[in-house]
C-alpha cells in the first residue's frame, strides 16, 4: 500500500514538474526582478528613495504640444485608478452574478451555447475591442448616430469616465462570469431543496446557502477583474483620450522614459497593496463560510 501511494505520489510530481518549472520561470523570476529593481537606484545599489518618491512626488500630464494639463500625486493617481477598478468591479458582480446562476441552472445544450457566446469576443485581440468601443461611443458614432435616429440627441461619452468603465466592464466581463457559473455549476441542488423544505424562501436561499457556497467564485471573479482593471491603461488612453491618468499610465511614462527603477517601484507598490486587499477577501470569505 505504501509503495502504490509512493508512486502516485511521484507521478502527481511529475504532472506539476513543467507548471511549477513554469510558474518559477515566468512568475518567480520577474517578480523578483521587480523588487529588485524597486529597491535599487541606476548604479543598483540599495535605496528606498524609488518607494518614498511614490508617496512624495508629483507627475505631469502633458496635452498635445506639451502644454501640461494636469498635475498632481501618485496617490491620487492611485486612488482614481482604484475608484474606477472598484466601480468596473461592482458593475460586473451586480451583473454577472445572476447570469452566472441563470447559466449554471439551464440545460446543456444552452450552457454550451452562453458560454461560447461569452467566450467569443475574448477570441479578439484586445487593442481591437477597445478600438470598436471607440467606435461606438465618440460624438459621432454608432450610440450617438441611433440617440439621433429617436430624437434624443448626442451625448458625449468618449473621453470621460464613463468610457473607461464602460470599456473595463466590456473587456474583463467573463472574467466575473465563469468563476462564479464554475462553482454554481457543481453546488448540490439537494442542498437548495432541503432549505426550501425547512421553510426558507427564494430570498432566504440565496443569502444563507447559494451565496456562501459561492463565494469562492465570487472572491475570484473580484480578484480577476479588480488587478487587471486597476492596472489598465490602454483602456485609459484610447477611451478617455488620455484627458486622465490611471495607475498604468503612470508605469508606462515611466518605463517608456527609460526611468526602470521608479516604474518597478510603482509596480511593486500596487502589487502588495493588491495581495493585502487579496487576503484580506479571503480571510472575510473564509470567516463568513465558518459562520455560516
Amino acid at each position: 500500500m505504501t509503495k502504490k501511494k509512493d508512486g502516485l505520489t511521484l507521478v502527481r510530481r511529475l504532472a506539476l514538474a513543467p507548471y511549477s518549472a513554469w510558474a518559477l520561470l515566468f512568475i518567480v523570476v520577474p517578480l523578483f526582478f521587480v523588487a529588485y529593481y524597486a529597491f535599487t537606484d541606476n548604479s543598483f545599489h540599495f535605496t528606498f528613495s524609488n518607494i518614498t518618491r511614490f508617496f512624495t512626488a508629483t507627475s505631469e500630464v502633458s496635452g498635445n504640444g506639451g502644454v501640461t494639463k494636469e498635475v498632481h500625486t501618485y496617490l491620487v493617481i492611485f486612488f482614481r485608478s482604484l475608484k474606477l477598478a472598484v466601480i468596473s468591479t461592482i458593475i460586473c458582480l451586480a451583473a454577472g452574478y445572476p447570469m452566472a446562476y441563470l447559466l449554471s441552472r439551464a440545460s446543456d445544450r444552452t450552457q454550451k451555447i452562453l458560454i461560447t457566446l461569452i467566450m467569443i469576443p475574448m477570441w479578439m485581440n484586445f487593442l481591437i475591442r477597445t478600438y470598436a468601443w471607440m467606435t461606438i461611443l465618440q460624438d459621432t458614432g454608432i450610440l450617438n448616430s441611433l440617440l439621433r435616429s429617436i430624437g434624443l440627441g448626442p451625448v458625449h461619452v468618449i473621453g470621460t469616465e464613463t468610457a473607461v468603465v464602460i470599456g473595463m466592464v466590456y473587456d474583463y466581463f467573463p472574467y466575473m462570469i465563469l468563476p462564479i457559473y464554475s462553482v454554481m455549476a457543481k453546488m448540490d441542488l439537494k442542498l437548495l431543496e432541503a432549505a426550501r423544505d425547512l421553510g426558507c424562501n427564494s430570498f432566504q436561499v440565496l443569502r444563507r446557502v447559494i451565496f456562501p457556497l459561492s463565494l469562492p467564485g465570487v472572491i475570484s471573479g473580484i480578484t480577476m477583474v479588480l488587478i487587471p482593471s486597476i492596472s489598465t491603461f490602454y483602456i485609459s488612453q484610447k477611451l478617455g483620450n488620455g484627458k486622465f491618468y490611471l495607475i498604468g499610465d503612470a508605469i508606462e511614462g515611466q518605463y517608456v522614459a527609460n526611468n526602470l527603477h521608479f516604474a518597478a517601484a510603482i509596480a511593486f507598490i500596487l502589487m502588495v497593496i493588491l495581495l493585502v486587499c487579496m487576503a484580506f477577501m479571503q480571510r472575510f470569505a473564509n470567516s463568513k463560510a465558518s459562520v455560516q
